[in-house]
């Protein structure tokens, strides 16, 4: 086994203590480690990141439901519309996308440089979202926003399914402010949400339009659950909220260090 694909093992080890850590956005990371270490080109990369994605969310999603934290009518609200946007661009559009979208002289803008410059830009509010203290509260207005959460749900599951990511600090205010719930039984519905959409956008989209190779995407997403376990236990021991600022700024090296290999570093 080469040296970045140990790397690569050990990555996925450390997405999942991430997550298990900080509850939270340790799973963008599963694209940058799929394209890079393990050389996977774009369209597989963001398909396996959905599993992976979907999966670590999922087992997430069942202990904040056991701890009563998942709003079931919002994520049937929420994620429909998700789930439909999500399978619609991984079956319809991502097989359609052209290789090179223009050239400019030598320059070409090619569909890895959209997928994941698109993916790069995103990382930023993300990183954000990890660095800010304020928390967000229900508004006081009455109502459940109904038409504005479907469309919502609609547009994070489009997202979703170009870039790879499962998009909780997009739906978590959306359904904090939206669906006027609580910020602890936001990210637990968020979890079961990117669960849903992640797996069935894959299982819809990637699963019968490219070939899975499962025996890597099983075993990868194994080393991610193993690290899951691991960082609950050490969240019993680190304080939860420094890490998640470590690792926000993390994510915005991560991002630069995309743009510079997408866009500065030639490749052949």
């Amino acid at each position: 086994m080469a040296m970045l694909e140990v790397f690569g093992y050990l990555s996925a080890l450390i997405i999942g203590i991430a997550l298990g850590l900080i509850g939270g956005g340790g799973s963008i990371l599963a694209v940058p480690v799929l394209a890079y270490l393990f050389s996977i080109d774009e369209k597989a990369a963001t398909a396996y990141s959905l599993f992976v994605v979907g999966s670590s969310a999922l087992l997430g999603g069942i202990k904040q439901h056991l701890k009563g934290y998942v709003d079931w009518r919002t994520a049937v609200v929420f994620g429909l519309p998700a789930m439909i946007g999500v399978t619609a661009v991984r079956y319809y559009i991502v097989p359609i996308l052209p290789e090179v979208f223009f050239a400019l002289g030598t320059f070409e803008f090619t569909r890895r440089m959209a997928m994941f410059g698109l993916f790069a830009l995103l990382m930023f509010p993300a990183a954000y979202s990890m660095l800010k203290n304020k928390s967000l509260t229900p508004s006081n207005s009455t109502g459940y926003n109904y038409p504005l959460i479907l469309m919502e749900g609609l547009a994070v599951g489009g997202i979703t399914g170009l870039i790879g990511a499962g998009g909780g600090f997009l739906i978590i205010p959306a359904l904090v402010i939206l669906a006027k719930v609580e910020m602890k039984v936001a990210v637990g519905t968020s979890l079961m949400i990117i669960a849903f959409k992640s797996l069935i956008g894959f299982f819809l989209g990637d699963a019968l339009t490219m070939t899975v190779d499962w025996t890597f995407l099983l075993v990868f997403t194994t080393f991610s659950f193993g690290g899951i376990f691991i960082g609950s236990y050490l969240s019993n021991f680190i304080d939860g909220n420094k890490l998640k600022r470590g690792f926000g700024y993390f994510i915005y090296v991560m991002a630069l260090f995309i743009f510079v290999m997408e866009f500065v570093v030639k490749k052949n």
